[in-house]
Protein backbone atom coordinates (compact mmCIF):
# COMPACT_ATOMS: atom_id res chain seq x y z
CA UNK A 1 0.00 0.00 0.00
CA UNK A 2 1.08 3.46 -0.14
CA UNK A 3 1.43 6.02 2.52
CA UNK A 4 2.10 9.09 3.16
CA UNK A 5 5.43 9.42 5.57
CA UNK A 6 5.04 11.01 8.54
CA UNK A 7 8.72 11.77 10.13
CA UNK A 8 8.84 13.47 13.75
CA UNK A 9 11.31 16.83 13.80
CA UNK A 10 14.10 15.00 15.66
CA UNK A 11 14.85 12.41 13.03
CA UNK A 12 15.06 14.77 9.87
CA UNK A 13 18.88 15.02 10.72
CA UNK A 14 19.32 11.14 10.44
CA UNK A 15 16.94 11.22 7.48
CA UNK A 16 18.92 13.90 5.72
CA UNK A 17 22.52 12.39 6.50
CA UNK A 18 24.59 9.84 4.88
CA UNK A 19 24.15 6.22 6.73
CA UNK A 20 26.83 6.23 9.84
CA UNK A 21 30.14 3.94 8.67
CA UNK A 22 29.19 0.62 9.15
CA UNK A 23 25.32 0.57 9.21
CA UNK A 24 23.73 -2.42 7.46
CA UNK A 25 21.12 -2.24 5.06
CA UNK A 26 18.72 -3.60 8.41
CA UNK A 27 20.06 -0.77 10.90
CA UNK A 28 18.84 2.06 8.24
CA UNK A 29 15.96 0.61 8.09
CA UNK A 30 15.27 0.48 11.78
CA UNK A 31 16.75 3.58 12.21
CA UNK A 32 14.57 6.00 9.52
CA UNK A 33 11.11 4.42 11.07
CA UNK A 34 9.12 5.66 8.69
CA UNK A 35 10.25 6.14 5.01
CA UNK A 36 12.22 5.15 2.31
CA UNK A 37 15.17 3.71 2.03
CA UNK A 38 16.95 3.50 -1.88
CA UNK A 39 19.98 1.53 -2.82
CA UNK A 40 22.02 0.67 -5.92
CA UNK A 41 23.33 -2.46 -7.17
CA UNK A 42 25.02 -4.40 -9.86
CA UNK A 43 22.74 -6.34 -12.98
CA UNK A 44 23.91 -9.63 -13.77
CA UNK A 45 24.96 -10.26 -17.43
CA UNK A 46 21.64 -9.69 -19.53
CA UNK A 47 19.46 -7.83 -17.40
CA UNK A 48 18.51 -4.66 -18.72
CA UNK A 49 15.25 -1.92 -18.51
CA UNK A 50 14.01 1.41 -19.22
CA UNK A 51 14.38 2.44 -15.68
CA UNK A 52 10.57 2.66 -14.89
CA UNK A 53 8.44 0.31 -16.50
CA UNK A 54 9.91 -2.64 -17.81
CA UNK A 55 12.90 -5.48 -16.50
CA UNK A 56 14.11 -8.03 -19.21
CA UNK A 57 16.87 -10.78 -18.31
CA UNK A 58 17.48 -11.76 -21.64
CA UNK A 59 19.27 -8.85 -23.20
CA UNK A 60 16.05 -7.10 -24.04
CA UNK A 61 14.74 -9.95 -26.81
CA UNK A 62 11.41 -10.19 -24.92
CA UNK A 63 10.19 -8.19 -21.52
CA UNK A 64 9.87 -10.45 -18.63
CA UNK A 65 8.51 -7.58 -16.13
CA UNK A 66 5.98 -4.67 -17.74
CA UNK A 67 4.61 -2.49 -15.65
CA UNK A 68 2.69 -0.93 -18.84
CA UNK A 69 3.54 -0.51 -22.33
CA UNK A 70 2.58 1.60 -25.93
CA UNK A 71 2.61 -0.17 -29.21
CA UNK A 72 3.75 2.82 -30.49
CA UNK A 73 7.46 3.07 -29.85
CA UNK A 74 9.94 1.30 -28.43
CA UNK A 75 12.06 1.68 -25.02
CA UNK A 76 16.16 1.44 -24.82
CA UNK A 77 16.58 -1.14 -22.45
CA UNK A 78 19.82 -0.14 -20.12
CA UNK A 79 21.63 -2.28 -18.57
CA UNK A 80 21.77 -1.76 -15.14
CA UNK A 81 22.17 -0.63 -12.30
CA UNK A 82 19.63 -2.77 -10.50
CA UNK A 83 17.66 -0.18 -8.21
CA UNK A 84 15.38 -1.20 -5.43
CA UNK A 85 13.01 1.32 -3.20
CA UNK A 86 12.40 -0.35 0.23
CA UNK A 87 8.86 1.46 1.80
CA UNK A 88 9.33 1.41 5.52
CA UNK A 89 6.62 1.87 8.09
CA UNK A 90 6.69 1.79 11.92
CA UNK A 91 10.45 0.24 11.19
CA UNK A 92 9.11 -2.94 8.82
CA UNK A 93 9.43 -2.99 4.89
CA UNK A 94 6.13 -3.00 3.24
CA UNK A 95 6.59 -2.95 -0.39
CA UNK A 96 9.89 -3.58 -2.33
CA UNK A 97 9.64 -1.44 -5.89
CA UNK A 98 12.59 -2.86 -8.51
CA UNK A 99 13.69 -0.52 -11.66
CA UNK A 100 16.97 -1.41 -14.10
CA UNK A 101 18.94 1.87 -15.15
CA UNK A 102 17.76 4.87 -15.21
CA UNK A 103 18.04 7.76 -12.91
CA UNK A 104 17.22 8.28 -8.75
CA UNK A 105 15.07 11.91 -8.64
CA UNK A 106 16.10 13.82 -6.14
CA UNK A 107 15.64 12.41 -2.45
CA UNK A 108 13.15 13.92 -0.49
CA UNK A 109 13.12 14.69 3.56
CA UNK A 110 11.85 10.79 4.31
CA UNK A 111 14.11 9.49 2.20
CA UNK A 112 17.64 7.65 2.96
CA UNK A 113 20.00 6.92 0.22
CA UNK A 114 22.66 4.31 0.33
CA UNK A 115 24.46 4.48 -2.76
CA UNK A 116 25.62 1.41 -4.46
CA UNK A 117 25.76 -0.87 -2.38
CA UNK A 118 28.08 -4.52 -2.54
CA UNK A 119 25.87 -6.90 -4.48
CA UNK A 120 26.26 -9.71 -1.70
CA UNK A 121 24.95 -7.05 1.32
CA UNK A 122 22.21 -6.45 -1.01
CA UNK A 123 21.15 -9.97 -1.76
CA UNK A 124 21.48 -11.51 1.83
CA UNK A 125 19.34 -8.41 2.74
CA UNK A 126 16.53 -9.22 0.45
CA UNK A 127 16.48 -12.45 0.65
CA UNK A 128 16.42 -12.51 4.78
CA UNK A 129 13.46 -9.62 4.45
CA UNK A 130 11.82 -12.45 2.00
CA UNK A 131 11.79 -15.13 4.96
CA UNK A 132 10.76 -12.83 7.78
CA UNK A 133 8.07 -10.57 5.84
CA UNK A 134 4.66 -11.41 6.79
CA UNK A 135 3.04 -9.24 3.62
CA UNK A 136 3.61 -8.47 0.24
CA UNK A 137 7.49 -7.38 0.44
CA UNK A 138 8.76 -10.72 1.44
CA UNK A 139 7.16 -11.73 -2.19
CA UNK A 140 8.39 -8.58 -3.69
CA UNK A 141 12.24 -9.09 -2.41
CA UNK A 142 12.60 -12.41 -4.35
CA UNK A 143 12.95 -10.24 -7.64
CA UNK A 144 15.61 -8.10 -7.37
CA UNK A 145 17.70 -10.25 -5.57
CA UNK A 146 17.43 -12.64 -8.86
CA UNK A 147 18.89 -9.23 -10.88
CA UNK A 148 21.90 -9.53 -9.01
CA UNK A 149 25.61 -10.25 -10.30
CA UNK A 150 27.62 -12.64 -9.65
CA UNK A 151 25.44 -14.12 -6.68
CA UNK A 152 23.81 -17.62 -7.23
CA UNK A 153 20.28 -17.53 -5.31
CA UNK A 154 18.58 -20.47 -6.47
CA UNK A 155 19.83 -22.68 -3.89
CA UNK A 156 17.91 -20.41 -1.38
CA UNK A 157 14.79 -20.17 -3.52
CA UNK A 158 14.74 -23.97 -3.67
CA UNK A 159 14.85 -23.53 0.48
CA UNK A 160 12.30 -20.97 1.05
CA UNK A 161 9.78 -23.86 -1.31
CA UNK A 162 9.99 -26.26 1.15
CA UNK A 163 9.70 -24.31 3.74
CA UNK A 164 6.28 -24.98 5.44
CA UNK A 165 6.94 -22.34 8.05
CA UNK A 166 7.02 -19.15 5.11
CA UNK A 167 3.78 -17.17 3.64
CA UNK A 168 2.44 -19.26 0.91
CA UNK A 169 2.60 -16.40 -1.00
CA UNK A 170 6.67 -15.91 -0.33
CA UNK A 171 7.04 -19.61 -1.49
CA UNK A 172 4.90 -18.74 -4.36
CA UNK A 173 7.29 -16.37 -5.88
CA UNK A 174 10.03 -18.28 -4.62
CA UNK A 175 8.44 -21.50 -6.65
CA UNK A 176 7.82 -18.99 -9.67
CA UNK A 177 11.30 -17.50 -9.79
CA UNK A 178 12.36 -20.86 -9.56
CA UNK A 179 10.91 -21.41 -12.82
CA UNK A 180 11.64 -18.41 -14.50
CA UNK A 181 15.60 -18.17 -14.05
CA UNK A 182 17.37 -21.54 -12.21
CA UNK A 183 19.61 -24.10 -14.08
CA UNK A 184 18.91 -28.36 -14.70
CA UNK A 185 19.54 -28.95 -10.60
CA UNK A 186 16.71 -26.55 -9.63
CA UNK A 187 14.63 -28.02 -12.02
CA UNK A 188 15.15 -31.57 -10.28
CA UNK A 189 14.03 -29.62 -7.02
CA UNK A 190 10.95 -28.43 -8.31
CA UNK A 191 10.06 -31.46 -9.38
CA UNK A 192 10.88 -32.71 -5.63
CA UNK A 193 8.34 -30.36 -4.74
CA UNK A 194 5.70 -31.68 -6.96
CA UNK A 195 6.17 -35.44 -5.41
CA UNK A 196 6.03 -34.14 -2.03
CA UNK A 197 2.91 -35.62 -0.64
CA UNK A 198 2.89 -33.70 2.74
CA UNK A 199 3.62 -29.52 0.29
CA UNK A 200 -0.05 -28.14 -0.43
CA UNK A 201 -1.61 -28.39 -3.69
CA UNK A 202 -1.48 -25.26 -4.73
CA UNK A 203 2.33 -25.10 -4.08
CA UNK A 204 2.66 -28.07 -6.39
CA UNK A 205 0.76 -27.13 -8.89
CA UNK A 206 2.95 -23.99 -8.77
CA UNK A 207 6.05 -25.90 -9.24
CA UNK A 208 4.23 -27.63 -12.28
CA UNK A 209 4.13 -24.57 -13.86
CA UNK A 210 7.35 -23.39 -12.76
CA UNK A 211 9.01 -26.50 -14.85
CA UNK A 212 6.48 -25.25 -17.59
CA UNK A 213 8.29 -22.26 -17.23
CA UNK A 214 12.14 -24.50 -17.91
CA UNK A 215 13.45 -24.95 -21.36
CA UNK A 216 11.53 -27.45 -23.59
CA UNK A 217 14.29 -30.20 -23.08
CA UNK A 218 14.23 -29.65 -19.31
CA UNK A 219 10.53 -29.04 -18.55
CA UNK A 220 9.17 -30.97 -20.73
CA UNK A 221 10.74 -34.35 -20.01
CA UNK A 222 9.57 -33.74 -16.48
CA UNK A 223 5.87 -33.11 -16.93
CA UNK A 224 5.61 -36.26 -18.92
CA UNK A 225 6.80 -38.16 -15.98
CA UNK A 226 4.94 -35.93 -13.51
CA UNK A 227 1.72 -37.58 -15.86
CA UNK A 228 3.67 -40.89 -15.90
CA UNK A 229 3.95 -41.25 -12.18
CA UNK A 230 1.80 -38.96 -9.80
CA UNK A 231 -1.33 -40.26 -8.65
CA UNK A 232 -3.00 -36.89 -7.58
CA UNK A 233 -5.52 -36.33 -10.79
CA UNK A 234 -5.18 -32.44 -9.90
CA UNK A 235 -2.06 -32.57 -10.62
CA UNK A 236 -1.79 -34.55 -13.48
CA UNK A 237 -4.22 -32.14 -15.01
CA UNK A 238 -2.42 -29.64 -14.63
CA UNK A 239 0.70 -31.25 -15.80
CA UNK A 240 -1.48 -31.59 -19.05
CA UNK A 241 -2.24 -28.67 -19.12
CA UNK A 242 0.89 -26.84 -19.56
CA UNK A 243 2.20 -29.95 -21.89
CA UNK A 244 -0.74 -28.66 -24.12
CA UNK A 245 0.44 -25.01 -24.02
CA UNK A 246 4.43 -26.97 -24.92
CA UNK A 247 3.76 -27.54 -28.84
CA UNK A 248 6.09 -30.02 -28.35
CA UNK A 249 6.39 -33.65 -30.74
CA UNK A 250 6.82 -35.25 -27.12
CA UNK A 251 3.58 -34.04 -25.53
CA UNK A 252 1.72 -34.80 -28.68
CA UNK A 253 2.89 -38.24 -28.08
CA UNK A 254 2.11 -38.64 -24.79
CA UNK A 255 -1.77 -37.39 -25.53
CA UNK A 256 -2.08 -40.37 -28.40
CA UNK A 257 -0.89 -43.01 -26.08
CA UNK A 258 -3.35 -41.46 -23.18
CA UNK A 259 -6.25 -41.41 -26.07
CA UNK A 260 -5.86 -44.95 -27.30
CA UNK A 261 -5.37 -46.59 -23.59
CA UNK A 262 -9.01 -45.34 -23.68
CA UNK A 263 -8.44 -41.40 -21.69
CA UNK A 264 -6.79 -42.89 -19.16
CA UNK A 265 -4.04 -40.21 -17.58
CA UNK A 266 -3.31 -42.37 -14.87
CA UNK A 267 -0.75 -43.95 -17.54
CA UNK A 268 2.26 -46.18 -16.46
Amino acid sequence: MRFSSVIVVGAAALLLAPPAMGQSIADVVNDIGGGKVRMSFAARPGVCGDGYSSISMDGGRGWQIRRGHSDDWDVECEYGPVRVVLRVWDGEVTEVDTYVGGRWRAAGSSTVDLGTVPVQQAVDYLLALARRSGGDAGEEAIFPALLADSVTVWPELLDMARDRSLRRGTRKSAVFWLGQTAAESATEGLSEIVYDDEAELEIRKMAIFALSQRPADEGVPALIEVVRSTRDPALVKNALFWLGQADDPRAIELFEEILLRGGSSGIR
